[in-house]
């Protein structure tokens, strides 16, 4: 059984948010952006081509089309954006090349254009950098590249100049700019002073004159780069109903077109240009002069007959305008996903009517799709959208039946088998509609709010709708709520009714996919993964099994609450999926907008075809009932037509023969409107046949009358000619003989005057022939005279030439001989310098000896040292570490002595606050005793004495702590020495390990090829050679490199010990003075620390000293005082309190 295949064969839809995404091939065929793909539209024949995008692609941002109509470029954007160019001229649009910003990171190219000879391509990137990249695209070759300086100012577009293959004009937020490409690189050619100005969009007029639009909505001249002047906008006087309506729509806050209206669109062509100003319009500029232009037309979007109110359908923002190749149509795509044109041969013809645009297809959806719904009587395609519009389509001849736009957000929709109503889910209710001849009207309503799924069973006396988690079955005839089937706890996400539509299948959020009875509305079997929100589910073609797709990335098949079979997963998400009636393939859509088709029983495997359709999800899908086409919607707002073939390309055999029917429904009134129509336009036509005919017998008899008399003025004009042609013949006979007779006179004039001048010419020739004679004669004695003069210099000649020549012959001879000493000279002075050469190398050869045996013995002298060295940094290291013990051992006794002496101060205040608590009871009270007093004596005694030691401990850790300072400072030093010495020895260590593995690899390529050498021992030629091979390649080199290299090797040695004793020594001065700085640090901080601590014993001294003074002050005054004996109790219970009052302080 050969595999089943889909083929693209329709696609409904324009796709937004590409630049240019409208240009023609020729006079009937548009390319435009649908889908993932670019398509070829014929307008006359309605076919379409399709040529597919890159499969990396995560969608279209600008396209372009070749001067010469052959070339299509598309920008793809994602992790590296690509620039794909189409051959349109082959069948499928096979790709030429694939251009990229090559090693630079550049996400998207928003706008592109080809040079117009079509050899370069240009790419604007997206910001920050708004960088330049010129391809020449035939050689896959990137010639050069541009960042703009300001990347705060947005660029929008590039343009090559159509006259010049190396000019570009680069416009955008206070930007324009033309460039020229020379020398390798794009440079700047002129630069405008527009910083507070939006150009939106630009196009050349000629050679050296650019019109830009701006987002104000003026239109401005620049000659040669430079602002000259701006063209006049005229406006229209007063406000149309049209205007009036889209106010009234902004006020109820739809967020729809610019309030300014801004030229988003200009295109110039061999009259002049057009462009667009505002919503839904476009004005025809033609010039007048060499640089004058005049507004000529306007052209709008028409009022939409198909709304039910004042919608924005003419309110559209026009994106793009193109000519056809011989201008005869003026084409536009609007931001809502629509194409309209006009045809601009009867413009001339007709200036006084207004022209309005008219679809170029189709009106498409603008918004994503939501629902989508097929009937068994008629090949007709349901969909409703976002855009608050519902649509019926005729998917065999590719044509709009039926649309309708609502006030409601449309979310799914069901046709009735029949195809004579329609159900659709909207934000408020759920209505059920018949679909009239030209209208789409209710005649009844649910309560059934937001229904997001709607389905019809196969025999339409009955339908499903789903109100939240709960699915509603209704009947169609008594329109009463039938069943619910309640189970679910998410938002159900699909059914679909069984064949006999004793069953209904559902899934939903939540995981679960249920199979209900509609007869008893109870659960037949169920599945359940909370793990999976489940987004589409379908019955096999046998009924027996349920398919199932969701966000696990699988395609399940359940059956008994199990699941059978499952595909699986990729790294893409199926979103949809339908079954073929003939249970042969199963197809899916994806998050990614791809369309899979998968065998049937399913595969283990990952075995599928892919094929790229949307730009968005796959929303909905389905499959006729005949097994013929595929149907697939987008959140793109774009319906896909697919033909389901075999791999041999012959469509599948269907065993049930589907008669499609013409039935139409039509209300009574309208049919009684069109007939009473009819009637009167058959009176009308009566009538106007009667005042037609009556208007031709009257044009007939005028008719002749004019004959007639045309007929008598040309019969006199006859008469009249023929007695002018008389006159005419008898003046040229006149005229001959008169012309006759002048001939005869002149002929013999003429005779006359040639004897004349025959004598004077034969006297003047004797006369010149004499003179000839003459001159021939002093020629030969001028020649004789010259001949004589050329001997004598001759003769002149040879005798300097014998003279030089015994004079140079002299010269040769004492040059020789000075030669010849100067040979003998040279010899002597080589000799010499050969002998002075021998000595300095035996002397050099000598030094080097004495400089290998000095630094041998200093190798071994470092090595020991560098042992030692080992030992004592491990020892120093050791007792570093016990020192860091020790430091840190110090600094907690130091913070545990400063908390006691907090708590002494904390005490010490204490005190203070008991002694004016005593000073206030012995002024309250006249006697106190002494024993009281001499007790308070003994108790801050020993205090006194406590802290006395404290401070000489403080003072003794500080000595401490300065002595541990300088021993510690001393050891960094010696310990950053150690580890310089460290690092030199093992760079030294790693150098002479490095020359003994090389001189290993050496050993070891010599023993090899020795032991090459040995299987030649029998052939004594080869051996020879070999073995004089080998000495060329390791004695002579060595030895050469041995001489040559010796000194430099000795002098390097040497120079680099000395740098790097110079380095080292520099190295300790630094570390020296890096120590005393620290230590210089370290000593002021702890002067500081001991300053402070002075001053707080000075303090408490002094507080001592008051707190003492006080205590004698209070004796004098307990002396001095007497009391009676009654305030001792008193007294004696104070002096028992202030105790306890220390004790606790």
């Amino acid at each position: 059984m050969s595999f089943v295949v889909a083929q693209s064969h329709f696609i409904f839809g324009v796709r937004t948010g590409v630049r240019n995404n409208l240009c023609f091939f020729d006079e009937q065929t548009v390319v435009f952006p649908s889908g993932n793909s670019c398509v070829c539209f014929n307008t006359v024949q309605r076919w379409q081509r399709f040529i597919s995008g890159s499969e990396r692609s995560q969608g279209m941002r600008a396209m372009t089309i070749s001067s010469n109509r052959r070339y299509l470029a598309v920008s793809d954007y994602g992790e590296r954006a690509t620039v794909t160019v189409f051959d349109l001229q082959h069948e499928q649009g096979r790709k030429r090349k694939i251009l990229s910003a090559g090693d630079m990171s550049v996400q998207e190219f928003i706008c592109i254009a080809f040079s117009p000879d079509s050899k370069y391509l240009i790419g604007l990137t997206e910001g920050p950098e708004w960088m330049l990249i010129l391809w020449l695209w035939e050689k896959h070759k990137l010639l050069a590249t541009l960042k703009t300086p300001n990347t705060n100012n947005p660029v929008t577009q590039v343009s090559f100049n159509p006259y010049n293959n190396t000019q570009l004009c680069v416009s955008g937020t206070g930007v324009f700019k033309l460039f020229r490409y020379s020398e390798g690189a794009l440079k700047q050619s002129s630069v405008a002073k527009v910083e507070s100005i939006n150009f939106l969009c630009h196009t050349w007029m000629s050679e050296h004159r650019v019109i830009a639009g701006t987002d104000t909505g003026r239109l401005l001249v620049f000659e040669s780069g430079d602002l000259r002047r701006e063209i006049s906008m005229t406006s229209v006087q007063g406000q149309s109903a049209r205007q009036v309506e889209v106010k009234k729509i902004k006020d109820a806050n739809v967020d729809e077109g610019p309030s300014v209206p801004s030229i988003t669109a200009i295109l110039s062509y061999s009259k002049g240009f057009a462009c667009s100003r505002g919503p839904g319009t476009v004005f025809l500029f033609e010039q007048t002069d060499e640089s004058g232009y005049r507004k000529t037309r306007e052209i709008k979007i028409p009022l939409d007959a198909y709304c039910s109110g004042v919608t924005l359908a003419e309110y559209q923002q026009i994106d793009t305008i193109c000519f056809s190749p011989a201008e005869e149509t003026l084409a536009i795509s609007t931001n809502r996903g629509q194409l309209y044109s006009v045809s601009l041969s009867s413009v001339d013809m007709n200036k006084e009517d207004k022209l309005h645009f008219e679809l170029l297809s189709q009106s498409f959806h603008s918004s994503s799709i939501t629902g989508l719904s097929i009937c068994i009587r008629k090949p007709l395609v349901a969909t409703c959208s976002l855009d608050r519009s519902v649509r019926i389509w005729n998917y065999e001849t590719k044509v709009l039946e039926l649309y309708k736009e609502f006030q409601e957000e449309a979310y799914s929709v069901a046709l009735h088998p029949t195809g004579l109503f329609i159900l659709v889910g909207f934000s408020d209710r759920l209505r059920l509609m018949n679909l009239l001849i030209d209208d789409i009207r209710t005649f009844k309503e649910f309560t059934v709010r937001s229904c997001r799924e709607c389905a019809f069973s196969n025999g339409g006396h009955m339908f499903a709708a789903v109100n939240g988690n709960i699915i509603q079955i209704y009947s169609v005839t008594s329109f009463d709520n039938i069943l619910n089937l309640k189970g679910h706890n998410g938002k159900v996400c699909q059914i679909e009714w069984s064949l006999d539509d004793s069953r209904v299948v559902s899934c939903g959020v939540d995981g679960a996919v249920y199979e209900w009875n509609t007869q008893s509305g109870k659960r037949e079997s169920e599945s359940v993964l909370k793990s999976c929100s489940y987004t589409g589910v379908a019955f096999s073609s046998d009924c027996k099994t349920i398919l199932a797709v969701g966000t696990d990335l699988t395609l399940k098949e359940i059956q008994d609450c199990q699941v059978l079979r499952e595909v699986p997963a990729d790294e893409t998400a199926h979103t949809a999926l339908a079954v073929s009636h003939s249970g042969r393939v199963v197809f899916t859509g994806t998050s990614s907008g791809t369309v899979r088709a998968i065998k049937y029983p399913l595969p283990i495997q990952k075995e599928w075809i892919t094929y790229q359709a949307h730009s968005g999800p796959v929303t909905k899908m389905v499959i006729t009932y005949d097994d013929q086409f595929l149907l697939t919607v987008s959140e793109d707002g774009c319906l896909l037509i697919w033909k389901i073939i075999d791999k041999e390309g012959r469509g599948l055999k269907s065993n049930k023969h589907i008669v499609h029917t013409e039935e139409i429904l039509i209300t009574k009134s309208d049919l009684e409107e069109k007939t009473q129509h009819m009637l009167e336009m058959k009176m009308r036509l009566e009538e106007l046949q009667m005042e037609n005919e009556y208007q031709l017998r009257l044009k007939d008899m005028n008719y002749n009358e004019k004959l007639r008399e045309l007929s008598d003025n040309f019969v006199q004009q006859i008469g009249t000619l023929k007695t002018s042609q008389q006159a005419m013949k008898t003046e040229m006979e006149k005229q001959e003989c008169e012309n006759q007779q002048n001939s005869a006179e002149l002929i013999m004039k003429h005779s006359k005057e040639l004897k004349d001048l025959e004598l004077s010419y034969s006297q003047k020739l004797i006369v010149e022939h004499e003179k000839y004679q003459d001159l021939e004669q002093k020629h030969q004695r001028m020649l004789e005279d010259y001949e004589k003069q050329l001997k004598s210099a001759e003769d002149r000649k040879i005798q300097a030439v014998e003279e030089l020549t015994k004079m140079y012959e002299a010269k040769l001879q004492e040059k020789t001989q000075l030669l010849a000493q100067c040979q003998e000279d040279a010899e002597q002075k080589i000799s010499v310098f050969k002998a002075i050469i021998k000595q300095a190398e035996e002397d050099e050869e000598r030094k080097i000896l004495e400089i290998q045996t000095n630094y041998e013995k200093k190798m071994k002298t470092e090595k020991q040292t560098n042992a030692n060295l080992k030992g004592k940094n491990s020892i120093m290291a050791q007792k570093f570490i016990s020192l860091q013990k020790r430091i840190d051992d110090r600094s907690a006794d130091i913070n545990k002595l400063k908390q006691e002496r907090q708590r002494l101060l904390g005490l010490i205040r204490s005190l203070e606050s008991d002694i004016e608590d005593l000073k206030r009871q012995i002024s309250g009270h006249e006697k106190t005793s002494q024993d009281k007093l001499n007790e308070l004596k003994q108790k801050t005694e020993p205090l006194q004495h406590d802290i006395s030691v404290k401070k000489e401990r403080i003072s003794q850790l500080e000595e401490e702590l300065i002595q541990t300072d300088k021993s510690n400072a001393q050891l960094k030093l010696t310990v950053s020495e150690l580890k310089l010495k460290l690092k030199t020895r093992d760079k030294e260590m790693c150098k002479e390990s490095q020359k003994v593995k090389d001189l290993e690899t050496h050993l070891q390529r010599l023993k090899s090829d020795l032991h090459n050498c040995v299987s030649f021992i029998q052939e004594p030629k080869t051996l020879k050679d070999n073995i004089q091979m080998i000495y060329t390649r390791y004695v002579q080199q060595t030895e050469r490199v041995e001489r040559t290299n010796a000194d430099d090797t000795v002098q390097k040695a040497v120079r680099h010990q000395c740098d790097r004793q110079e380095r080292t020594v520099n190295g300790l001065k630094m570390r020296l003075v890096k120590s005393a700085e620290e230590h210089e640090k370290v000593y002021a901080k702890i002067m500081k620390e001991n300053m402070t601590l002075i001053a707080e014993i000075n303090e408490l001294r002094k507080e001592l000293h008051l707190a003492r003074t006080q205590a004698k002050d209070v004796k004098a005054q307990l002396a001095l005082l007497k009391k009676p004996k009654k305030s001792q109790p008193i007294l004696e219970e104070a002096a028992y309190q202030d105790p306890k009052q220390l004790g606790v302080s």
